[in-house]
């Protein structure tokens, strides 16, 4: 049975694929800040193991993971930054979005590799965004911070591929999920998806489920899920 690891699983994208992987037989641990919402999960789904931690702590993931074999990681932990001009975007605001969005996801990454690279399998994940590819005016360091991702994953598979790993990049449009919650008014939150087309979590676990179905001769690189029609654009005020 693979083990998977799934970041930021305590709500939106990666509690919707912890509870799909795990329904579907794979061995899931959670990971996630918020331990209340991560005992709820488990509850839910009495299969997943929760590991409790920012990702900021590299200690004590590595000691979190310590002789644990990971057959697929899966980096979904991102946050969104208050979408607005760059030039009067706090300086904290963009450190924590390269910091969350990029260099924990690489030093997770840097920490369960070689064991893959070991056993001459495994499956890296990453949940990017259609941000990184057709960025627009608002989102500069969050844009930057998943273009980074996605060059990491391109430069990642060229190197582990010939080794039997795969590494796939998950690009979504607009996610219906609380990324924006905190960042922007309720009511212009509620309008961004009054009219129901944007994407939902599910859509992205199922993607997922069907991917790591795949035998180990087929690699999914790059996937794009779009809304089907076109969503409401963001506030930027």
């Amino acid at each position: 049975m693979d083990r998977i690891l799934i970041t930021g699983a305590t709500g939106g994208i990666g509690r919707a694929m912890a509870l799909t992987l795990a329904q579907a037989g794979y061995a899931v641990l959670a990971l996630g800040r918020n331990r209340a919402a991560l005992e709820a999960l488990s509850a839910e789904a009495p299969g997943i193991e929760a590991i409790a931690l920012d990702l900021a702590d590299h200690a004590g993931l590595a000691e979190a993971l310590e002789g644990r074999a990971i057959d697929v990681l899966v980096n979904n932990a991102g946050m969104m930054p208050r979408p607005g001009p760059f030039a009067t975007m706090e300086p904290e605001a963009i450190e924590r979005t390269l910091a969350v969005n990029l260099a924990d996801t690489l030093a997770l990454t840097r920490l369960v590799l070689p064991g893959m690279l070991a056993r001459g399998a495994g499956h890296v994940v990453f949940t990017g965004s259609s941000a990184a590819h057709a960025p627009g005016a608002g989102f500069a360091a969050y844009a930057a911070s998943k273009a980074g991702i996605a060059a990491f994953a391109t430069a990642l598979r060229a190197e582990v591929s010939p080794l039997g790993l795969r590494v796939t990049e998950l690009v979504p449009g607009r996610v219906e999920t609380g990324l924006y919650t905190g960042v922007l008014p309720e009511a212009a939150r509620a309008a961004m998806y009054q009219d129901g087309h944007a994407l939902q979590p599910q859509d992205l676990a199922d993607v997922l489920l069907a991917v790591l179905r795949l035998p180990a001769r087929a690699a999914v690189t790059r996937l794009d899920l779009m809304p089907t029609r076109p969503v409401s654009p963001v506030p930027l005020s």
